[in-house]
């Protein structure tokens, strides 16, 4: 059966998901356990599972609750992250691939923001759960990891089928959409993008899920390789990994 996936606005900022296939209902982070709990009993379902990307109190706050609410609920994380994490039931580590269908669900490992931040794909339903690595127009900070790492994350994800759609962890887009401009303000495919998401958010809607085609041609990002992005920064003939650490360290200051 197609996934039929539920996005829960929590605190001021955040996204959790709920995530119905055909093993059942998984929850994707838990920022606070309210809103997912009324999300889940105003669809009828009851999660069997939370999956945790990365151990940041915004994603995870929220995981005793659901255990109470949820009887049985599994607990699952990043191995690399389980002294930090709320008591795991299952520490993942990559390859640790499982589910049916369009629920068959591979981990992966794109650290950056954190050492050890997980990223949940269905790739038969062609989706993907970023949290705070690939963002919507964006990239989290770097905080644990290096920008190396990082820049090799968004490669990682860059590198899956163009028509994945990108559920990340917050609505920051408006903020990366007005840093994105700043960086390649004659980009047509962002200037229409700014619309939508301008209308979007004026209707109070999300501005997730993306494609990841859609991000490929407008988040400064997934572009440290194109000539105007390298220009913008001063180094238009730097390697692209300097490229990416100066665009990140731009946003840091924008």
């Amino acid at each position: 059966m197609p996934l039929d996936i539920v996005t829960v606005p929590c605190r001021s900022d955040n996204y959790a998901y709920l995530v119905k296939g055909d093993d059942g209902v998984c929850i994707i982070d838990a920022p606070e356990a309210a809103p997912i709990i009324a999300a889940a009993k105003d669809k009828g379902w009851t999660p069997g599972v939370l999956m945790i990307t990365h151990h940041h109190p915004d994603h995870t706050e929220g995981t005793a609750e659901l255990r109470e609410a949820f009887p049985g609920l599994k607990v699952m994380g990043p191995k690399a992250e389980e002294d930090k994490m709320p008591p795991l039931d299952m520490a993942l580590t990559e390859g640790m691939n499982g589910g049916n269908g369009d629920a068959y669900t591979v981990p992966l490992d794109v650290p950056g923001h954190t050492l050890g931040h997980m990223a949940f794909h269905f790739p038969n339903a062609g989706v993907i759960f970023t949290a705070d690595s690939l963002m919507a127009w964006g990239c989290g900070r770097v905080f644990e990891g290096t920008m190396e790492m990082m820049h090799a994350t968004m490669q990682k994800l860059a590198a899956l089928p163009p028509e994945t759609m990108i559920y990340s962890g917050h609505e920051y887009t408006l903020g990366n959409m007005k840093f994105a401009l700043s960086i390649e303000p004659d980009n047509p495919d962002l200037q229409a993008r700014a619309e939508k998401v301008k209308s979007l958010r004026d209707a109070g809607k999300p501005t997730v899920p993306v494609s990841l085609a859609e991000e490929l041609a407008t988040n400064p990002f997934l572009r440290c390789h194109v000539a105007a992005v390298a220009a913008a920064v001063d180094l238009p003939d730097a390697p692209v990994e300097e490229v990416f650490a100066a665009v990140r360290m731009r946003k840091d200051n924008f």
